[in-house]
């Protein structure tokens, strides 16, 4: 499957000059919401990651999906694995949290599973999360990567559909806030404060 090319037809690569989850700004935006918004559409991006879990030899009974942009996009892989959905959500205090009468069995193995990590900061939270719960991380299922460099990041299993080699800068080294453009926040969570 050309996940690139899927994006693109979707509208889901944007350019232009954005402020990502992280904080860092850059050219293009991976928006998995477009993608995702079409079922047939989402069923095969789902299908393609669920093989990929299938040939590591992952065996998850859950997959766990952060809040906002990973519950459709998990639910597709669980729907895709044969395996119940869950996700989490940011609570008052801003830690991802199991509502909703969500909750793992002891032992119970967990996918996590993103639609797109840019640093890999909400995936570890996850995983964090469905480890204090009494699950078993059995690794993190991403659709699109764009992380520098993936290796070392999570201590399980890691798994993307597709990598993007996207630069991206911290706010003061950004040479696009430098020409004068100012950078726009298209994902669903806050911007940073700072």
């Amino acid at each position: 499957m050309d996940v690139e090319a899927v994006l693109r037809g979707s509208g889901g690569l944007l350019q232009g000059h954005f402020l990502l989850s992280s904080g860092r700004h850059a050219d293009r935006y991976l928006q998995l919401a477009a993608p995702f918004q079409e079922p047939p559409v989402a069923a095969a991006l789902a299908a393609a990651l669920a093989e990929r879990v299938g040939a590591a030899g992952l065996r998850p009974r859950a997959v766990l999906g952060p809040a906002l942009g990973a519950i459709i996009p998990g639910y597709e892989l669980a729907r895709a694995l044969g395996v119940r959905s869950v996700f989490c959500e940011r609570g008052e205090d801003g830690a991802f949290a199991l509502r909703r009468g969500f909750a793992f069995a002891a032992g119970e193995p967990v996918l996590v599973c993103e639609n797109t990590q840019t640093t890999g900061g909400s995936a570890l939270e996850a995983v964090a999360l469905a480890r204090r719960a009494g699950a078993e991380v059995v690794g993190v299922a991403v659709y699109c990567d764009r992380i520098p460099v993936p290796a070392g990041v999570f201590d399980v299993p890691y798994l993307a559909l597709a990598r993007f080699a996207l630069p991206s800068w911290p706010a003061a080294d950004c040479p696009l806030c430098r020409a004068g453009s100012v950078a726009v926040k298209p994902g669903s969570r806050p911007q940073p404060e700072g």
